[in-house]
């Protein structure tokens, strides 16, 4: 099973009408090929984390590199894993209108992946969404 973690600027703006298309048109999708993750949506930039088998993750990474909705996709993480971090998610983001105590897990604070733009700076955030994902739900 392969893991991937990328991120890429919108070449537009997101409406929450479009994130909610998105989300609906992803998960499908997803479903679909057998994929898991989960995107987050910030400032006209996209981090998601991508599961599956191999070969699926690549051709999906394929489309979307080729996505006319993404510039700059540059992945950030690629890994062979024996469990998904997303099991039951065939897509979810969080939802930017909502008070964080209402949405366990949600972050308003991303200032460590905006102030390093590097793979150092965005990757102890996804792993800190992967790791209290797991703990909520491995209960």
């Amino acid at each position: 099973m392969l893991s991937i973690v990328y991120s890429s600027a919108a070449t537009r703006p997101f409406s929450s009408e479009d994130l909610q298309a998105l989300l609906e048109h992803s998960r499908a999708s997803n479903a679909r090929l057998g994929l898991t993750g989960v995107l987050v949506y910030r400032s006209g930039k996209f981090l998601q984390l991508l599961e599956g088998e191999e070969e699926v993750v690549h051709e999906r990474m394929t489309a979307i590199a080729g996505d006319d909705r993404h510039e700059a996709v540059r992945v950030l993480l690629e890994d062979e894993v024996d469990r998904r971090s997303f099991p039951g998610w065939t897509m979810g983001f969080p939802q930017p209108d909502l008070a964080e105590q209402e949405v366990p897990g949600l972050r308003r604070a991303f200032d460590d992946i905006d102030a390093d733009r590097s793979s150092a700076g965005t990757l102890p955030a996804f792993r800190a969404l992967v790791g209290w994902f797991r703990e909520e739900h491995d209960r």
